[in-house]
Order: structure tokens, then C-alpha cells, then sequence
């Protein structure tokens, strides 16, 4: 998250949670015609409804007219992680830790800024990841510019699972004989 969206963060964590709600990042993009504010929330144990984003967005709404911490015109919205869920802290990376992950890096590491790997563990502030099999790269965890889960969609239900490859076989004619 980049500065002013970890001010944000901090200054509405207590809002979202006082509604039972976990606030789960914040992405800001300032624009001369209007940013963007956007909320990641979650409901610990069940999944985020359109009630909760509703009620988010009203109560976070009065703090940020009490406070202003944004200059400019913007649009505030209010999500749930979706299956595509962005990662923001070290804490959220260990937590899906065996997962497929996009990352895109503020400085390249191994020559490299955007990359999908599996992420293996956190240490301390630093995310280790596994673009490829037998591989770990070591990513610090303020370089990391933005991330989200891959999701597994044959395991959700969402997609066939892939056919086995085994030997070809062609449409031949076969010969017959009388």
C-alpha cells in the first residue's frame, strides 16, 4: 500500500471493525478528475454481503467527511476480496501460504516485476515465493507493489478440469479386407 493508503487504512480499521468486519486493504489512485478510494473488507467465517459493503461505506463515509484526509475529489468503493483476493500484509501472504499469487514489484528481482508464483512462507518482512519448481525467491515485503491470489478454478467449480494427455491418436483409414 503506498503511504496515504496506510494512513486511510489506519484511520478506518477501527470503523470497519467495530461492524464485526476486517479491513483488509486499501488502494488509492489519485487522479486530477477524481481518485479512487477503494476498501478490501472481510467477514471473519462467512462471506462479505452487499449489506456489509453497504454499511462499510456509510459509517467509513462519516469518518472521512470528519477527517479529510484526501484533498481532492474522490470515489469511495467498498469490496469484498473476491476470488481474486489482494494480499497486503505479511500476515495475509502466510495465511495463503501453498497458493498461487501475481505479484507486481515497485524495484525488479531477478531481473523481474511482475511474476506468478506460489508463495512458500513469510519471514519476518519478507515474502518468499516460488515462480518455479525448485526455486525460491525472496521478495521484502515493501517492494511488493501489488498482489492477488490465482485462483484455482477447477478446485471452486468454476472450470473442467484438463483432459490427461496420453498418445495422439489420428483418424487413419483402416483397411479392410474381404
Amino acid at each position: 500500500m503506498s503511504g496515504k493508503a496506510t494512513e486511510i487504512s489506519e484511520l478506518l480499521a477501527p470503523t470497519v471493525e467495530a461492524l464485526g468486519l476486517e479491513l483488509l486493504g486499501v488502494e488509492y489512485a489519485p487522479h486530477r478528475s477524481g481518485g479512487v478510494l477503494r476498501l478490501y473488507i472481510d467477514a471473519p467465517g462467512r462471506h462479505v454481503g452487499i449489506e456489509d459493503c453497504e454499511a462499510a461505506s456509510r459509517e467509513v463515509s462519516a469518518v472521512l467527511d470528519v477527517e479529510d484526509p484526501i484533498d481532492s475529489a474522490y470515489t469511495l468503493e467498498v469490496s469484498s476480496p473476491g476470488i481474486d483476493r489482494p494480499l497486503f500484509t505479511p500476515a495475509q501472504f502466510a495465511r495463503f501460504a501453498g497458493e498461487q499469487a501475481k505479484v507486481n514489484l515497485r524495484l525488479p528481482v531477478d531481473g523481474r516485476r511482475r511474476l506468478q508464483a506460489r508463495i512458500v512462507r513469510v519471514e519476518g518482512d519478507s515474502i518468499v515465493l516460488a515462480p518455479e519448481e525448485g526455486r525460491e525467491l525472496v521478495v521484502a515485503h515493501e517492494n511488493i507493489e501489488k498482489a492477488r491470489l490465482v485462483p484455482d478454478l477447477v478446485a471452486l467449480g468454476l472450470a473442467a478440469a484438463p483432459k490427461p494427455s496420453g498418445p495422439k491418436r489420428g483418424k487413419g483409414k483402416v483397411d479392410q479386407e474381404s
